[in-house]
Order: C-alpha cells, then structure tokens, then sequence
C-alpha cells in the first residue's frame, strides 16, 4: 500500500485484538492530550493468544491498512501477542511508518528484582514466540534473574465480556498467581494489555502470600509505549502543536460489539461521551 504523505494534524492509529489496547490508548492520551487518536479493536476475531502466527500476521496486516486508510501519521500496536508474531513485518513493509509495539516489561523488572524471581503474566502464544524467548534467555543470561511465565488461557476471555470483577476472573487470576507466589517472585509483568483492567485484583489475590513483605510489584509497559511515540513523534517534527484548549476526538472501530467497546471506552478509561465516535467495521 503507498503511504499517505504524513501530517502533523494527521491521528495516531492504535489497534489490538480487542479491549486490551485501550489501556495503551489512555496513556497515549494522558501523554499527548492534543493528538487525535483512532482505535481498532478487532474483537470479531479474539483472544489473538490462542491464534497461530500466520492467524496473527494477517489480522495485524489488516488492521494497519484499515487504519492507513484513515492516514494516520503512526501506528501503535498495542498488543503484546501481535507485537511478537508481527511486528517485524509491519517495520519492513511499512519502512516510513512510525510504529511502536509492546512488549512484556522484562527491562525494568530485572533491574527492581531483590528475589531474582519474576513472573510473566501473558498468552501462550507471546510466552512460545521467539521475541519473548530470545528477550527473556539474554536477560537471564546478563542479569541472573529467573523468568518464570505464566500463560493465562481465559483471563483475556473475561476481560473481554466485562467481567474483570467477576468470581470467574478472580478464581483464573488466582490459580495463575499462586504457582508464582510459591516460586518466590517479587515482580509481576503484565504481558497483555488485557491484565491491566484486572490489576487491582492482584494485591488483594496475593497479600495472604506476602503479609510480612513488600507487596508485589506491578510492570505495565503502556506508559512506556507512549512515551516512546512521543520521542519519535517530535523527532519527525509531527507532533500537533497548537491547541484551543479542546480535547480532541477519539474515533474507536470494532468488529465485535460497538455498546462493549463504547462502555469500556467511557468507563474503563474515562472518555466522555461527546468526544467519543464508535464505528462498526468488517474487515
């Protein structure tokens, strides 16, 4: 496809194979309150954990010309599983393209570790690719910090339907916690962008494991990725620097129901209303 030529007023697409992004998005938001922003949650088709790599490839590939279509001046691909199997791919194809992925936040938790024991909260399709392998071996091998991943089958699922609170999520989260409480870890990765809307549920899933220690801490890598659109947004001079005051409008795409994703987007990361535009989409 032959990219639009990019403009600072131009919006920042962001996709993910459903709900799990618009954590990513409220950072971005947060970090840069005058970009427009576009949001594809490609929930016809998830959980992308339990997809094969092909699967993933070609439902990334989709949802960046959708959003190309929308000439947006970078991409953010705000899913840890489609950042594995696809990445790569995009970065050659779209060599012109701003495009930030993410990844589970091994970096900073080996460096916060006193146990050496880490969990990785993640799917198993990120858990098996070759980028969490190659990633987690070279930090063990530096570092001496033991990654101990936990693949969370349904966890995804649950936050999906909006059921972060519900006694089904809590029983999955709590029995992929415990093998890692009892292996000593002192840090936990959210590997999804899905796990941050459950993240409130961990202190007080794991504080009867920890009740005469520092409680455990949390690695969320969303702040992060919007940090890092920032730097590249600037470094091509396409960043949007003027602004009335008005807090642009987020246009949010789904191929699943459009009221879940409205719902999550007004109350899970707090956009009103009447900057939200939510659009049905078949690709």
């Amino acid at each position: 496809m032959a990219l639009p030529k990019f403009t600072r007023s131009a919006p920042i697409g962001v996709f993910d194979s459903g709900l799990g992004g618009l954590s990513v998005l409220q950072h971005i938001r947060q970090t840069l309150p005058n970009e427009a922003l576009i949001y594809v949650a490609d929930s016809g088709f998830a959980p992308y954990g339990d997809k094969t790599s092909a699967e993933i490839l070609e439902r990334s590939i989709a949802a960046t010309d959708f959003l190309l279509n929308k000439k947006i001046k970078a991409l953010v691909v705000a899913c840890n599983t489609a950042t594995a199997a696809a990445i790569t791919h995009l970065r050659l194809h779209y060599p012109d393209l701003i495009i930030v992925g993410i990844e589970p936040g091994l970096k900073p938790a080996s460096r916060l570790s006193k146990t050496k024991k880490i969990g990785v909260l993640a799917t198993l399709s990120t858990i098996q690719s070759e980028k969490y392998q190659r990633l987690s071996a070279q930090l063990s091998a530096e570092t001496s910090v033991e990654f101990i991943p936990q693949a969370c089958v349904g966890l995804v699922d649950q936050i999906e339907k909006a059921e972060a609170n519900a006694d089904q999520t809590r029983l999955l989260l709590k029995k992929y916690l415990n093998p890692l409480l009892d292996a000593n870890v002192d840090i936990l990765v959210l590997g999804c962008t899905h796990y941050p809307f459950v993240a409130d549920l961990i202190p007080e899933l794991t504080s009867a494991h920890t009740p005469d220690s520092e409680p455990i801490k949390l690695i969320d890598t969303g702040k992060a990725v919007a940090s890092q659109i920032q730097r590249m947004l600037v470094e091509r001079d396409l960043t949007t620097s003027t602004s009335n005051g008005d807090i642009p409008r987020i246009d949010a795409y789904t191929n699943g129901n459009p009221e879940k994703l409205k719902h999550a987007c007004t109350h899970w990361i707090n956009i009103p209303e009447e900057k939200l535009s939510v659009f049905s989409f078949s690709t």
